[in-house]
C-alpha cells in the first residue's frame, strides 16, 4: 500500500473517531488509531494505546508510528470539554482542555509534516466544534477549538507549497457516548440541543466521518484552510 494511504486518527476508540476509522478502512486506507483504550469490538487497522494528555507518551507514540514509514494523512479528533461557567472556571481545567485539544494536535502535526513534505503530499483534518461560535459553560473548550481553527488556517498557508492541505470539520450536537452521558434520551439537555438544529435531529458520528473522509481524500486536493460545519444548520443565524 502507498505510504500516502496511511492515516492517523486520534480519539479512535469510539464516537466520531471510530466511525471515521471504520469508513476509512472500508475505503482502502491503512488506519492507525490512537486512544487511551482500545475499542470494545476491535479496530479496523493498527491500534496504538497512548495518553495524548502526556507529552512524553505522545512523543513515544509518534516515534513508533513513523519509525518505518511516514503518515501522510491525519485526523486530530481527540479532545475534552470539561464544561464550567466563566465564574467557576479554574485555571487547571483550562490548561487541561487546551492541552489535549490544542497542544496534542500541534505536537502530532509537527512530527508528521517532515514525512509529508518529503513526499510532497499531505492531508490534515482537525475536528473543532460548533462551540467556536460561542457556547454556554464552554469558555475553555471554545477557546481551545477556536485556537485549533486558527492553526488550521495558518498551516494551510505554511504548507500549501509542499502539497499539504489543512482543513477542519466542525460538528454540532452529535449522538456520541459522551453526548448521551450528559444529555440522556428524553432529557431537557437533549431537548435544548434538538431545538437548536434546523434539520431537527442530532448528528450521527457517521455524518461527521463522511465529511472528514472527503477532506482527507485525493478529491479534496484543491481545498485548504476551510472549516466545514457539520451541524444540521445549527450555526446559522436568522432564527
Amino acid at each position: 500500500m502507498s505510504d500516502t494511504k496511511r492515516v492517523l486518527v486520534t480519539g479512535a476508540s469510539k464516537g466520531i473517531g471510530l466511525a471515521t476509522s471504520l469508513r476509512l478502512a472500508k475505503a482502502g486506507y491503512e488506519v492507525v488509531g490512537v486512544a487511551r483504550r482500545e475499542p470494545d469490538d476491535g479496530f479496523p487497522g493498527v491500534f496504538v494505546r497512548c495518553d495524548l494528555s502526556d507529552v512524553e507518551d505522545t512523543a513515544r507514540m509518534l516515534e513508533e508510528v513513523t519509525r518505518e514509514r511516514p503518515v501522510c494523512r491525519v485526523v486530530n479528533n481527540a479532545g475534552i470539554a470539561q464544561p464550567q461557567p466563566i465564574g467557576e472556571l479554574d485555571l487547571a481545567t483550562l490548561g487541561q482542555v487546551v492541552d489535549l485539544n490544542l497542544r496534542a494536535s500541534v505536537q502530532i502535526v509537527q512530527a508528521l509534516v517532515p514525512g509529508m513534505r518529503a513526499r510532497r503530499f499531505g492531508r490534515i483534518v482537525n475536528v473543532t466544534s460548533r462551540a467556536v461560535y460561542g457556547a454556554r459553560d464552554r469558555t475553555a473548550y471554545a477557546a481551545a477549538k477556536s485556537a485549533l481553527v486558527g492553526c488550521t488556517r495558518t498551516w494551510a498557508l505554511e504548507l500549501a507549497a509542499d502539497g499539504i492541505t489543512s482543513n477542519a470539520v466542525s460538528p454540532g450536537p452529535t449522538a456520541t457516548e459522551l453526548f448521551r452521558r450528559a444529555r440522556p434520551v428524553g432529557s431537557e439537555g437533549e431537548r435544548k440541543a434538538l431545538a437548536s438544529i434546523p434539520l431537527g435531529r442530532l448528528g450521527r458520528p457517521e455524518d461527521v466521518a463522511a465529511a472528514i473522509a472527503f477532506l482527507l481524500s485525493d478529491d479534496a486536493g484543491f481545498i485548504t484552510g476551510h472549516v466545514l460545519d457539520v451541524d444540521g444548520g445549527s450555526s446559522l443565524g436568522g432564527r
